[in-house]
């Protein structure tokens, strides 16, 4: 129950609808149970006086009971359809919003398709419980309180047989509820592997297809999929234990009481009418009593669920920062001091990634960041739009600490071209505008294009207006290249952070990139992580990160000429020992 009231504050605002769908379901139940007192009073009174004029009133009467009873559960249905719809929708906004905002560290951590399964399968889960055994918890336990009013003011001696099998009852539920919350939690969880699986086959569809691998993928889901369908067989093990227990102990209580009744009517000890409407409305209470298991079911799956979900909820987002202060004029542009960062999830005691890295770009220059594979230079300039933070030391832009900045801020003022493009399936233009507040217009977007080289874009059938796929993989490497390199410049940033953003580009189209870039980064202060001479040159000066420092800083010239290591990179001679020396610094970066 602690769990489950958690949603509270999403079911406050269609609480009115809720409550009064709950009274309705009431008082259809008690309209049921006043269909037993009829047929007392027909059996005792016309049935047993041959009064047919009575026994058709009575008919009409009982017509009459059961007409209400359905049209008040109409009623609650249509009461709770709209409102629990709004409730799993603002839960799934919730949801949504949430993960936008928490730190990409998060992200690395959780597989999508465990949090897919959150919003959606989860949610489902968390309706229907709303929607049903929520209400008919409450509807069935005043109902059985109420019948069993009723049958021990008919006769009491009855009435203690029927009560009869109450606390095995009881304490059946008590194991169940254990039992079954392990079993369901286990169960959601598998889903979230499961989606995780089909998730990444579809988009590395490319990759099983290009290796053959489609066997050991079908084979991987089947045992995954053979998982959780064990453990579905174990929770419906449990849930027809119960049902069985549940069904039977009540069966038996009231052949019982039908044995006693009899005897009692054959001495004139109660009559038959009586007898009717006990048994009639110990009938009645047979569906409220057997619906318990499944309801503690389907409550547990919700407790389960709601659980996962707040798990989700309860990670803390980002930081929006404080208010900016004042900056130091002595120190603009783009400054590294004493830098250091290791991954949230690393091994406790590993080297961090980056240690002690101090560098500054001036204003309005461009800086190359060259460094072996694994040396932390796309993880460097991820730390620039603060998507993961700081270890220790600091970072500023124009004399003011990124930390001091809301992240909303800092965003509007760096922009970043990353070296795995990423589009979204929505149309090129939107891929592109993107990277601005909304205010950029279609002179903003050509001009982002031209500079991509990215005049593909109008031999498209739709043009600008032409959607890509999933990932952006109807188109080559290169297009979404120079897509995401528009969609870096479209805002025209103060500044410019550039991850090898032309690895993937032939030497022709290359050469165009780099010659209306240059024209762009006249204007900006910019950091290019670079592996290729080319792109080395558009860059004022050049930075060398190695072992997680900044070794060396100075022109392309100067460090060929007095840097050995560097020599080796440019000249793509790299020695296997240097490669060894600087393997797991950074392994994975992203």
């Amino acid at each position: 129950m602690r769990t489950l009231l958690r949603l509270w504050p999403y079911v406050r605002p269609v609480r009115a609808r809720l409550f009064s769908a709950a009274f309705v379901a009431i008082l259809a139940s008690c309209v049921g149970l006043v269909i037993p007192l009829v047929l007392k009073w027909l059996v005792d009174g016309p049935v047993a006086d041959h009064d047919p004029g009575g026994v058709w009133l009575g008919a009409l009467f009982l017509l009459l009971l059961g007409f209400t009873e359905a049209l008040l559960f109409g009623l609650r249905r249509w009461l709770v359809a709209r409102p629990l719809s709004h409730v799993e929708a603002s839960m799934r906004a919730a949801l949504y919003r949430h993960l936008q905002r928490l730190p990409v560290a998060f992200h690395d951590r959780w597989a999508s398709g465990q949090l897919l399964s959150r919003g959606t399968t989860d949610l489902m889960l968390l309706r229907q419980f709303l929607a049903f055994p929520l209400t008919f918890l409450l509807v069935n336990g005043v109902t059985i309180l109420v019948g069993v009013v009723i049958m021990l003011l008919q006769d009491w001696t009855l009435g203690l047989v029927v009560l009869g099998p109450a606390v095995p009852l009881m304490v059946t539920c008590v194991i169940f509820e254990k039992r079954y919350a392990k079993v369901a939690r286990l169960a959601q969880d598998q889903v979230g592997d499961l989606t995780t699986v089909v998730e990444e086959s579809v988009l590395g569809i490319r990759v099983i297809k290009g290796f053959g691998r489609h066997r050991s993928q079908a084979r991987a889901f089947r045992e995954l999929s053979g998982t959780l369908r064990g453990t579905e067989l174990r929770k419906a093990r449990l849930l027809a234990t119960i049902w069985g227990v549940i069904v039977t102990l009540p069966e038996v209580a009231i052949g019982a009481a039908l044995v006693v009744g009899v005897a009692q009517v054959a001495d004139g000890a109660l009559s038959a009418g009586t007898l009717v409407a006990f048994l009639s409305t110990a009938l009645a209470l047979r569906w409220p009593v057997e619906s318990i298991g499944f309801l503690l079911a389907m409550s547990q799956e919700a407790a389960t669920a709601t659980e996962r979900y707040f798990e989700v909820m309860d990670e803390g987002v980002e930081d929006p920062g404080a208010a900016a202060a004042a900056p130091n004029a002595e120190d603009e542009g783009l400054r590294f001091d004493n830098v250091r960062f290791r991954y949230p999830d690393a091994p406790p005691g590993s080297a961090p990634v980056l240690d002690g890295v101090t560098l500054h770009i001036r204003p309005g220059e461009s800086m190359a960041l060259v460094g072996a594979t694994g040396s932390g230079k796309t993880t460097l300039t991820a730390l620039i739009p603060r998507l993961y933070e700081l270890t220790s030391g600091r970072i500023t832009l124009d004399g003011v600490d990124i930390a001091a900045l809301s992240r909303e801020a800092l965003r509007t003022k760096v922009a970043v071209a990353f070296e795995e493009p990423t589009l979204f399936s929505a149309g090129v233009g939107d891929n592109v505008l993107m990277g601005t507040d909304g205010t950029a217009g279609e002179r903003e977007l050509e001009r982002a294009l031209s500079v991509a080289q990215a005049d593909f874009v109008h031999a498209l059938p739709q043009g600008t207006q032409t959607r890509v796929g999933e990932q952006g993989l109807s188109l080559s490497g290169g297009q979404r290249q120079r897509l995401a390199l528009a969609r870096a410049v479209v805002g025209q940033p103060e500044f410019l952070v550039l991850d090898d953003p032309l690895s993937a580009l032939d030497v022709h189209t290359e050469a165009a990139v780099e010659a209306a870039l240059r024209q762009v980064l006249a204007d900006t202060t910019a950091l290019i992580v670079a592996h290729r001479p080319s792109t080395v040159l558009l860059a004022d000066r050049v930075a060398l990160l190695s072992g997680g420092r900044i070794t060396a800083v100075g022109t392309h010239q100067e460090l060929l000429r007095s840097n050995a290591e560097y020599a080796h990179l440019m000249s793509g001679e790299q020695s296997g020992e240097q490669s060894g020396e600087q393997s797991g610094q950074e392994e994975g970066a992203r």
